[in-house]
């Protein structure tokens, strides 16, 4: 009885070792996309719609991945079939807003980030500040700077430590013509990278304007 006993053990104790191995050997598409091994992850997310068409965690992680590669054509083709099985899901609003982005479709981005923005809370989006940065460019490239100058203010106050994002909003606001505030900008660019000499020579043309 006691070597039966030992015997059903042994197995379940072998179950359990070639589960974890077997978890531990499984692909992890997101955790290659968070290392930016992108054209790995899209492979992985490939094999699991092959496996399972229906996918969502996989179509999000694929188009965010794609997207990343810069293969924007087709992040936003396949971003646009996962949206028509899942239309809500906000992951897939932003990313397929990010794909017509890259490819100056700026009026269907900024309808998807609107979208995007009103259908998520701030604790839990992690990609608006990135949201509100991209609406901003939007509205630069279409000579709207104080709309730009609202959007890229949000985009800063959510993520205040991302250089570039100043200095945009520092070129939206000279462009507007609020010289006092695009040197504060530019000052907050200069602070975070000293050597930044877009920022500099940014902050020296709107001083020649007070």
């Amino acid at each position: 009885m006691k070597s039966m006993k030992k015997i059903i053990a042994l197995i379940f104790l072998c179950s359990l070792s070639f589960a974890s191995l077997f978890a531990q050997g499984k692909p992890d598409a997101r955790k290659e996309w968070l290392n930016h091994n992108y054209k790995r992850a899209i492979e992985i997310c490939e094999d699991e719609l092959k496996a399972n068409p229906r996918g969502i965690n996989s179509y999000v992680v694929l188009c965010w991945a794609l997207v990343d590669n810069k293969q924007y054509a087709e992040g936003e083709q396949r971003a646009t079939v996962a949206r028509r099985i899942w239309p809500d899901d906000v992951r897939l609003i932003e990313i397929l807003g990010e794909a017509k982005y890259y490819l100056d479709k700026n009026a269907e981005a900024l309808e998807l980030f609107q979208l995007y923005v009103a259908r998520t809370r701030e604790s839990s989006a992690t990609r608006l500040g990135r949201v509100y940065f991209l609406t901003g460019e939007i509205y630069i490239r279409q000579a709207k700077y104080e709309h730009a100058d609202i959007a890229l203010s949000m985009a800063v106050r959510l993520e205040p430590n991302m250089t570039n994002w100043w200095l945009r909003l520092g070129y939206a606001r000279e462009m507007a013509k609020d010289y006092r505030n695009a040197i504060d900008a530019y000052d907050k660019a200069l602070k975070q990278n000293p050597s930044l000499a877009d920022a500099a020579s940014g902050k020296s043309r709107c001083q020649s304007h007070l």
